[in-house]
């Protein structure tokens, strides 16, 4: 690995005269190299100052030119924000694309990488075809906007999505860096905290898969990307479904790798084993982008991690299980393996058995852990046994083999509800013979939207329907001995937001149909993925420890009521290189009680600040999601300070109609 050197900040003028903000590495000796664009709105210079120091100095020492680029809006970068993956952002990366071509510094050829946010844009940009564009990498990101995103899981309101609405809305509302834009960043500033709006609300006005969630979907044409594709993820993650999807349907150059990683780049991912992430990337650009034959797309197409049976636990250092390979995917040694359930049982041969009724708590979930785990914290499942406890559950015999999962299970139920509006939760679970429920997957669906999620229709009770799900997908290798578990419920909080009334729903039977992978079957080397390299840390010092995650279950067993806190900090640190002292600090708070979906309410606080000497900023924001009578109600606030004193304040209250409503629906 050569030497990089870093030019802090460098000016990209977009066509409308938009000044953007990036960071540049470069290989310290050298011509025209290829560049590596990240693309992303979360502040360069300071609030990922730390992650980009782990990554793109190793892609200067590496042969590249590495640029980091505050969009539009946020940083500081010219401009104002209004929402993620607009058709803005993206004729503003192409701009940057063909920008970054035409320097002296650049070959002319163009890659992406991308973590989530940036991992998303990587796609939708590569459908644009700008021509510099050769290769990029995606990780936890999806081709899906409403399918999987933390917004929607199977038309289910996600709570993450007011947690994650909360985050964007605070962080839309931070200044620009008076040392890199000097005496404008106060009427910079003052233009974001004026177009801020509570983005959770935007979300909210979409209920169903319109052409809001479809705009950026690139699933509605794959055949538009032409770039080479490496996708990235981890089966901890929430976004780990759209990497098979990439592989079966692009017709691009592609590769997949899936570890047993939450939500980050595989060389600093937890839980471990970590790999030799950045080795990768190079290794797939210097392919695509410098056209030297090294092996790479002789190796499978897909890589991905079995994990093993192993006790359930809030928080991992490291997952059981190996690294199996697929040349093909869909692969021709996955079979479809068909199993059925009825009466509370699960067997190959279909089941007799009398209908079971099921009308779950709205408090079952507890034990879901967090949609998306960042692996900071305490964020994973646990034991399912409390809410197997409130569901319906159907159960196997004990295996007589083991059983490899790798793929997507898919659940067609027969069933009726009595209310005209119902969701079910359905969790496959991993049972030991001490009786601890392991979830190996899971799946949502709002009952009153149709499989496709465009359409609404009221439910008849009584009347008797088939409904089709897929759970999420997985690599998994139940032990022999070990049962497998069905476990159906009428909610899944506080992942999901409940249905307006407790409903019954009665499972007559059904089709469970498991990606089986014959582990018997020959099949060439697994890719050494090697082992995560050690960056340098960049000098900091930490105030307050990055923590995700569910701290405390408190019940008042009188009342039925449930509170679920949860801490969400980015992490307070002081930064000597910049001289800035940055927190982002956060916290939740889910309330629910058994039969009373109406009372439920969600709480998130967030609060980020900035400190040079005697300039300081902080902006500070309160949400609240909760309901009066069909309709959704976000309540916001947001405070905006300088040197301690409050220079804005703002607060929204907005109703939405719920998609479902009487009044909004299809004849």
């Amino acid at each position: 690995m050569g030497g990089a050197r870093d030019i802090e900040t460098i000016w990209i003028t977009l066509g409308d005269g938009t000044r953007l903000a990036a960071r540049l590495w470069l290989p310290a000796v050298g011509g025209p190299v290829p560049a590596i664009l990240e693309y992303l709105p979360y502040r360069r210079r300071d609030r990922h100052r730390v992650d980009d120091s782990l990554t793109h100095p190793f892609f200067a020492g590496h042969g590249y030119a590495a640029i980091r680029v505050d969009m539009r809006g946020a940083g500081d970068s010219d401009g104002i924000m209004r929402d993620e993956y607009t058709p803005q952002e993206w004729r503003d990366a192409v701009e940057v694309i063909e920008w970054i071509a035409r320097q002296d510094w650049c070959s002319g050829a163009v890659g992406m990488i991308g973590l989530s946010w940036s991992g998303f844009n990587a796609l939708q940009i590569a459908a644009l075809r700008p021509k510099p564009l050769k290769a990029i990498v995606t990780t936890c990101a999806s081709d899906d906007r409403f399918a999987d995103d933390m917004h929607y899981m199977g038309g289910c309101l996600l709570n993450d999505n007011l947690q994650y609405g909360a985050t964007f809305f605070t962080w839309l509302a931070t200044p620009p860096d008076p040392a890199i834009v000097g005496e404008r960043w106060r009427e910079m500033w003052l233009e974001r905290l004026e177009a801020v709006t509570p983005r959770a609300g935007e979300w909210l006005r979409h209920q169903t898969r319109d052409d809001y969630w479809k705009s950026g979907s690139v699933c509605e044409d794959y055949r538009r990307i032409e770039a080479a594709v490496l996708a990235v993820g981890g089966w901890a993650d929430g976004y780990s479904n759209a990497v098979l999807r990439l592989m079966e349907n692009l017709d691009c150059p592609r590769k997949a790798v899936i570890g047993p990683w939450a939500h980050a780049y595989p060389h600093l991912a937890t839980p471990g084993p970590r790999i030799d992430f950045l080795g990768l990337v190079v290794r797939w650009m210097d392919r695509w982008l410098k056209g030297i034959d090294n092996g790479i797309m002789a190796e499978p197409m897909v890589t991905a991690w079995v994990q093993e049976s192993e006790p359930p636990a809030a928080s991992y250092r490291v997952r059981d299980g190996r690294f199996v390979a697929e040349d093909t995917w869909p692969s021709p040694l996955v079979d479809r393996l068909a199993w059925q359930f009825a009466g509370g049982r699960l067997s190959a041969d279909p089941p007799s058995g009398s209908p079971v009724q099921v009308s779950s708590p709205v408090t079952t979930g507890t034990a879901s852990g967090e949609w998306c785990p960042y692996g900071w914290g305490p964020d994973m499942p646990l034991d399912q046994r409390g809410d197997d406890g409130s569901s319906a559950c159907f159960d196997s015999l004990p295996l007589a083999a083991d059983l490899t999962l790798l793929g997507g299970t898919e659940v067609e139920v027969l069933i009726e509800v009595d209310r005209p509006e119902a969701q079910i939760a359905v969790r496959l679970n991993d049972v030991s013979p001490d009786g601890v429920s392991r979830r190996i997957t899971y799946g949502l669906a709002n009952l009153a939207l149709g499989e496709d999620r465009t359409s609404r229709r009221r439910l008849a009770p009584g009347q008797l329907f088939a409904r089709r799900l897929k759970l999420n997908d997985v690599g998994y290798r139940v032990p022999r001995g070990h049962r497998l578990r069905l476990a159906i419920s009428t909610g899944y909080w506080p992942l999901a937001w409940p249905s307006p009334e407790r409903a019954t729903v009665t499972i007559h039977r059904g089709t469970l149909v498991l990606p089986a992978r014959d582990d018997a079957a020959p099949r060439g080397p697994v890719p050494d993925l090697g082992t995560a390299r050690e960056p340098a840390p960049m000098a900091t010092e930490i105030l307050v420890k990055p923590e995700r995650g569910r701290q405390r279950v408190t019940r008042d067993v009188g009342a039925g009521i449930t509170t679920v806190e949860v801490v969400r900090n980015l992490g307070a640190m002081r930064i000597p290189e910049v001289d800035l002292t940055i927190g982002g600090l956060g916290r939740e708070s889910y309330v629910a009680t058994d039969d009373r979906p109406e009372l439920t309410r969600s709480t998130a606080i967030r609060e980020a600040s900035i400190t040079r000497g005697d300039w300081s900023v902080k902006v500070a924001t309160r949400s609240v999601l909760s309901t009066a009578g069909p309709d959704f109600v976000l309540a916001s606030d947001l405070e905006a300070f300088e040197a301690g004193h409050r220079i804005f304040a703002r607060s929204w209250s907005e109703r939405f109609r719920r998609a479902t409503a009487p009044d909004d629906q299809d004849a």
